[in-house]
């Protein structure tokens, strides 16, 4: 068991060292070369684990799209909103994250493996179709247009949060695009009890971890 672990550990490492080299120069000169160097590892405790650079960075992908902190709720809208909520808090605190979200946007990348961006239109487009049925949204709100549209702007507020200013908070800039959105597409009565607030991500995942600490 000590073994596995310990193979798991390093996997974990070599996936984040190779995170952040992609999101600090990019992801054509990222190089193993300079992920042996960041991690001491040997090159054949590299390639035990992982082939090539390019399936790090497919492996990287793999772990974009995450539900960690969610719980259900009352709303599917609040699910939905949570679920961004999350992400935004998450992804400046996870080099994994971060990097698929660098390596959707890199041309190179993005030409070699594809984005994880259907992946995620598609979850929040279930979550607004159950929402919609619940008589959660406007009449004139399309599920599959409102989920595309929000993964779009999520991506760019994110892209140009980072680039304008490290003082911007993520977290701060999705509750906004979310108080943006919202009235547009929720019924009045549900979305005087959605909670938007940049900090309902922090307070989902304390509670995950109490939750799973007592369990």
């Amino acid at each position: 068991m000590a073994k596995q672990d310990r193979a798991i550990r390093t996997r974990n490492q070599i996936l984040e060292s190779m995170a952040s080299l992609f999101n600090e120069v990019g992801y054509d000169a990222a190089t193993i070369a300079a992920l042996v160097e960041r991690t001491g590892l040997t090159r054949g405790a590299l390639y035990f684990h992982f082939a090539s650079k390019e399936d790090i960075a497919r492996a990287v992908l793999d772990e974009a799209v995450t539900r960690e902190g969610l719980r259900e709720q009352a709303f599917k809208v609040q699910e939905w909103v949570d679920l961004g909520l999350l992400l935004a808090y998450r992804v400046p605190r996870e080099p994994i994250l971060h990097a698929a979200i660098r390596l959707s946007v890199d041309p190179k990348a993005r030409r070699l493996f594809g984005t994880r961006w259907p992946d995620w239109v598609a979850v929040g487009e279930g979550f607004l179709t159950e929402a919609k049925q619940r008589g959660e949204l406007l009449p004139h709100a399309d599920p599959a247009v409102v989920s595309r549209t929000v993964v779009g702007s999520w991506t760019g507020v994110q892209l140009v949060s980072e680039a304008m200013s490290e003082d911007l908070d993520l977290a701060e800039e999705i509750s906004v695009l979310y108080q943006l959105v919202l009235p547009n597409v929720v019924t009045p009565t549900v979305l005087a009890r959605i909670d938007s607030s940049p900090y309902r991500a922090e307070r989902l995942l304390k509670e995950q971890s109490r939750t799973s600490a007592v369990e």
